[in-house]
Order: C-alpha cells, then sequence, then structure tokens
C-alpha cells in the first residue's frame, strides 16, 4: 500500500485513489520570465519521480503542469528586453523544456497555459461573485476570506493573526487587507483582456483553480508543489474552488522541501541564486538528479560543491558498473532488492532508501556479472530517471592519475613482473578501484 505524507492532515496516510489504479495529478509550474533556477529543478524532479513511481507500480497517471505566461514578473522583463510579453513567455517556455528534458523529466500529459484559458477564468470569478464570495472594487475583483471559514486552516494559519503580522501595502478598495485578486484591472499594459469588470488580466492564484477544475474535474486525486507555495497559493487555491464547488479540491497534498545553497537559504539578494544551466557547466545532468534523490523530497536540501562532489562519486559507480562487460546468466534470486525497491517507492516515495538498494545491487553485480542482476539495475534506474546514466562511456569518467595507474600494472603483468603488478593492484584498490582482466585488456570499476 502506498503511503503519503499529506500537507492537507500532516501526516502519512495510505494514498487510496478516485478510481482505482488511476492517479490525476496537477502540479504548479514556472512563471516563464527567465531561466530556471535549481529549485524549480528539485521540485519537477520530484514530482516526475512520483509520476515514474506511480506507473511503475501499476497505475495510470494523467499529469498536468500549468505556465503562467501572464504575470508582472513577465510584464517588467519584457519591457526591458524590448519585446512582447508572449515573445519571452514563447522563448522561457522553450527553454524550460531544454533544461528539463537535460534531466530526464518526462513531458506532462498537457501544459495549460493562461493565457489560453482567459474565459474559463472569467466564468469562475463571475461564479464567485454571484454567490456572494467575491466582489468588485474599482475595477478589480477580490476574494472575500470571510465568506469561507476554512481559510487558514490548510497552511495552520489563523487570519486575525495573519492579518495582525501582515506587511500588506494599505488598499482601500479591500474590504479585508487578506482579501486576495482574482481579477486586476489594468489600461497600462499590452497584455490585456476584456472581461465584465474591466481591462485586465487575472490574478495569480485563480489560474491554477481553473486549469486543474478544466482537466482534471472538481476533486483529483494529488495536488503538488514546492513548501513556498502552502501559504498564500494553495492556501488561496483551496479557498476560491472549494467556496465554489463545495468540493475538496484535491485529497493529498505534495510539497518538496527548499533548497539551501552552502546552508543559507537561496536568494538572489545574498548571491547565491543558480541557474540549472550554470551548475549544468560543471556536473552532469544525472549527477544533479542523483543530487535530489540522495535526500527525501520532503526535506531540505543543501547544495554545494562538495554534496555534488558526492553525487558525481555515486554516479560514477554507477557509470562503471553499467560499463560491465562478459555479462552471464546466472539464475540469481534478485527477489530481496525488488521487493526493498518497491518497499522504499510506497513509503512516500523515499528516493533515499531506493538508493541504497540500487547500491546494494551494485555491488551484487560486481560479484556475479549476472545478466538478470543488470537488466534488475537498469530497471530501477530507469523508475529513479537515472537511466540516462547508462549513455556515458567509462573512459570519461576514469581520472587520469588512476587510468595511468591502472597502465602501468597492465604493462607489468604483461612483463610478468607480478610482484609490482600485486602492488599497483592494491594500490589502486586502497584509490577506490577494483581491475577486471580479460584476455587482451583490462576493466576499471569504481567500488
Amino acid at each position: 500500500m502506498i503511503k503519503i505524507y499529506n500537507t492537507l492532515t500532516r501526516k502519512k496516510a495510505d494514498f487510496i485513489p478516485i478510481n482505482e489504479k488511476e492517479v490525476k495529478m496537477y502540479v504548479c509550474g514556472v512563471t516563464v520570465y527567465d531561466l530556471c533556477h535549481i529549485g524549480h529543478a528539485r521540485a519537477y524532479v520530484v514530482f516526475d519521480i512520483v509520476r515514474r513511481a506511480f506507473e511503475y507500480l501499476g497505475y495510470k497517471v494523467t499529469y498536468i503542469q500549468n505556465f503562467t505566461d501572464v504575470d508582472d514578473k513577465i510584464l517588467n522583463r519584457a519591457k526591458e528586453q524590448g519585446i512582447e510579453p508572449l515573445e519571452l513567455s514563447k522563448k522561457m517556455i522553450a527553454e524550460y523544456f531544454t533544461d528539463m528534458d537535460m534531466l530526464n523529466i518526462k513531458r506532462a500529459d498537457n501544459y495549460p497555459k493562461v493565457t489560453e484559458h482567459i474565459p474559463q477564468i472569467i466564468k469562475f470569478v463571475q461564479e464567485l461573485e454571484s454567490k456572494g464570495i467575491a466582489y468588485e472594487s474599482e475595477g478589480d475583483v477580490y476574494f472575500d476570506i470571510s465568506k469561507f471559514s476554512e481559510y487558514g486552516e490548510f497552511s495552520c494559519r489563523n487570519p486575525e493573526e495573519m492579518q495582525a503580522g501582515a506587511r500588506v501595502e494599505i488598499n482601500t478598495s479591500k474590504k479585508n487587507p487578506l482579501d486576495f485578486v482574482l481579477w486586476k484591472g489594468d489600461d497600462k499594459s499590452n497584455l490585456t483582456w476584456n472581461s465584465p469588470w474591466s481591462e485586465g488580466r487575472p490574478g495569480w492564484h485563480i489560474e491554477c483553480s481553473v486549469m486543474s477544475r478544466e482537466y482534471l474535474g472538481d476533486t483529483f486525486d494529488i495536488h503538488g508543489g514546492g513548501q513556498d507555495l502552502i501559504f498564500p497559493h494553495h492556501q488561496n487555491e483551496i479557498a476560491q474552488t472549494e467556496a465554489l464547488t463545495g468540493k475538496k479540491m484535491a485529497n493529498y497534498w505534495m510539497h518538496n522541501g527548499f533548497v539551501r545553497i552552502d546552508n543559507e537559504k537561496m536568494s538572489k539578494s545574498l548571491n547565491n541564486f543558480f541557474t540549472v544551466r550554470e551548475v549544468l557547466k560543471k556536473y552532469s545532468p544525472m549527477d544533479l538528479r542523483l543530487f535530489f534523490l540522495m535526500t527525501q523530497y520532503r526535506m531540505p536540501i543543501n547544495y554545494s560543491d562538495k554534496e555534488l562532489e558526492q553525487a558525481k562519486t555515486a554516479g560514477d559507480r554507477i557509470r562503471s558498473v553499467l560499463a560491465l562487460k562478459d555479462l552471464q546468466i546466472t539464475n540469481v534470486n534478485l527477489t530481496e532488492y525488488k521487493d526493498e525497491f518497491i518497499s522504499s517507492l510506497e513509503d512516500d516515495f523515499n528516493t533515499a532508501r531506493a538508493l541504497a538498494v540500487i547500491f546494494n545491487l551494485l555491488k551484487e553485480l560486481n560479484k556475479t556479472h549476472s545478466k538478470e542482476t543488470l537488466e534488475l539495475l537498469l530497471e530501477f534506474l530507469t523508475v529513479l530517471g537515472l537511466d540516462k546514466y547508462s549513455e556515458v562511456k567509462q573512459e570519461a569518467t576514469v581520472p587520469v592519475q588512476i587510468k595511468e595507474l591502472a597502465d602501468k600494472r597492465w604493462q607489468a603483468k604483461q612483463n610478468k613482473d607480478w610482484a609490482e603488478s600485486d602492488r599497483l593492484r592494491l594500490q589502486l584498490s586502497d584509490l577506490g578501484y577494483i581491475v577486471k582482466d580479460s584476455k587482451d585488456s583490462y576493466e576499471l570499476i569504481k567500488q
């Protein structure tokens, strides 16, 4: 039985789908005004794993992820660059796919965009207004949080406390400082739509309520995103959706932990902000993906060269073993490995534990040179999206000094200098490498 930590209840619970062996999942996408940073990368690797795990366990998954392609940040950046906002959005969506494809993230079933759903958004807001849950003021439309008694429960916040501690600009057009905008009147920008209230554009929170409902229905199985979205974004989604439908929006809410840089919060103001492109100049996409998976998804993760080097070393072990030759059918019993791997996935997608199974399997493959073991290893790597390791040649991962020592040992063996050959073999072993000899050559394997 799959268990998921549900932010809604703050505890792990058995996953019971709405429809047997089907999963409907919505994950909040990026605002496309800039290149993706490693926080984005972690989130989409995490939910790619969730999707892959469900599929591996026999579920049919419908995965929806939106693009926010109209927003103040997009308008401002487009103005800086002297281009149209939708031209910028289109360009950044293409860049997003370039980054995520490198990280071996499977494409969602659909990527709805805000600009393609304006009529549905306007209708949603009109329905809230007709119920007396939303109100118009000076061309803007706001959600009245006083009309949703559960407001704040999801994020474990009391509205009175939020208001007392909030650093909110005084806005006399609101009934309550915490009321949030559904439609923004705007007669100055060059990306607006006509509505019953004003020429303008949607607020941020409304888009996900509309698009998740459009593609997955009033209630679906899983809603995902980063922990930074719990409040206000997901809290506001729940309020406006459930106030309109009278139904639970999603049965399970999943949130991945933050990325920290050298144990500090990642922030542009601290100048410790890394894009995916910057990181991939130093490390391979598979090593970055492996780095993310070495920590359980709900936990914070610290990014530093030290941690990435550890992931690279672990990745080198995988590459080396995948390069083994002369494998044989051995009829080994691998049931224990498969059971433990599946158990790890079912335990709230515990990738750290799943990787431990994989590295134990690497040891098994080193000992047995078994074709069945290699096949199972590749099966596990594919579930974790690490199968691209098999496309990397071993030679590119072995340090020059190690290769030189191995060449000297091989030459000593050819000269029948057994003492020197054994000495160099032990030296290589101390450095973490096993030498496997064949008739005409040798092979280095990272321990």
